[in-house]
C-alpha cells in the first residue's frame, strides 16, 4: 500500500512477487529441464521425464503468459479514496464505495489468477485482477479497513458474514476499529 494524497494505491506484496516469480519461471524451467532429460535417455524414466515436461510445458507457458502483466515494476492493482463518498478505481473505471453490494476475492479456474469482482447496486460488475499479487489475508484486511466502514448496511452484513476477523487477529494481529 502507498498512500498518496487522498488515494491509497493497493500493490502486491514483495513476498508474493517472489513466490511469483518461483512458480512461474521455476514451473517453466522445471518443464524444460525434464525434456532434455528425457532426450538424453541415460534414464530408464527417460519417457516418463519427457511425457510430463511435453505435457505441463504448454500449460505453464500458457499460465506465464497470463502472470507476466502482474511483474510490471511499481504496478498498482488498484486504488481507493476512503472517505464517506469514497471510491474504488481500477484502470480508467471507477465505483462509489457506497454503491458496491457484494465485493468478493473469485480464483479464475481456467488461469488460476484471484480476481476482486466488485457488484454495484445497480448489478455491474467490476474485476480487478490480482496476478496474485494480494493475499488472502492482505485482501481481506484492506477491505476490512478502507472500504468495509463506507459501506451500505446491507453490503456490511454480506461482508461480516464472509471475513473471518478471529483468522484476521490470529494470522494477522488485525483488529477492526470502531
Amino acid at each position: 500500500m502507498k498512500k498518496n494524497g487522498e488515494f491509497l494505491h493497493i500493490k502486491g506484496s514483495k513476498f508474493m512477487y517472489a513466490w511469483m516469480t518461483v512458480f512461474v519461471f521455476g514451473s517453466l524451467s522445471a518443464c524444460i529441464f525434464l525434456i532434455g532429460e528425457g532426450f538424453s535417455f541415460q534414464s530408464n524414466y527417460s519417457l516418463i521425464y519427457l511425457g510430463t515436461g511435453i505435457a505441463f510445458l504448454p500449460y505453464m507457458s500458457y499460465l506465464a503468459i497470463w502472470f507476466l502483466p502482474g511483474f510490471k515494476i511499481g504496478k498498482i492493482l488498484f486504488s481507493v479514496v476512503p472517505k464517506e463518498n469514497g471510491i474504488v478505481i481500477y484502470k480508467n473505471r471507477k465505483v462509489l464505495i457506497k454503491d458496491i453490494r457484494t465485493i468478493d476475492l473469485v480464483r479464475n479456474p481456467l488461469n488460476l489468477i484471484n480476481d476482486i469482482v466488485i457488484e454495484s447496486l445497480d448489478g455491474e460488475k467490476l474485476k480487478i485482477r490480482t496476478y496474485n499479487l494480494l493475499d488472502d489475508i492482505d485482501y481481506d484486511i484492506v477491505v476490512d479497513r478502507y472500504i468495509y466502514p463506507y459501506l451500505t448496511e446491507d453490503a456490511q452484513e454480506v461482508w461480516n458474514r464472509k471475513v473471518n476477523l478471529e483468522k484476521l487477529q490470529r494470522i494477522a494481529k488485525y483488529e477492526r476499529s470502531g
